[in-house]
């Protein structure tokens, strides 16, 4: 599957995006209270401080909702596609591609990191079955 536009990148996602440049998933961890959260935010969701560090993840996750799309959302998308809630070991949330066919997704399942590169030298985070 192709991307059909580029993700906006400002000051607050660019080391999240300078990370799938060299193909490293990197989230934000809140120096207060230690949760990591996704997407990237100016202050931590869970405690609300601003003192936040980036640090690499494992990549690692498990399913535990899924949808087939079925009609692409607009033009460039190629239906059908599977998108996941992945819960990833370090504790957050992130809505994502899975790359496989509906017969082969259930939830619970765990999930392992791989990337779709886009046309600037970023990536988008996507992940397979484990052993997939």
């Amino acid at each position: 599957m192709t991307f059909p536009y580029l993700p906006i990148e400002d000051s607050i996602s660019a080391p999240y995006w300078e990370g799938t440049r060299a193909e490293e998933l990197r989230l934000q961890k809140c120096v207060a209270c230690s949760k990591f959260q996704h997407y990237p935010r100016a202050l931590c969701s869970h405690c609300g401080h601003t003192n936040l560090e980036w640090q690499k993840v494992s990549g690692q996750g498990i399913i535990d909702s899924w949808t087939e799309v079925m009609r692409a959302p607009q033009e460039g998308f190629e239906a059908p596609y599977i998108i996941a809630r992945v819960r990833l070991a370090e504790g957050p949330i992130m809505l994502s591609r899975i790359d496989v066919s509906s017969s082969e997704v259930s939830c619970d399942q765990p999930v392992v990191l791989k990337w779709q590169h886009l046309s600037d030298g970023r990536a988008l985070p996507l992940f397979v079955p484990v052993g997939g």
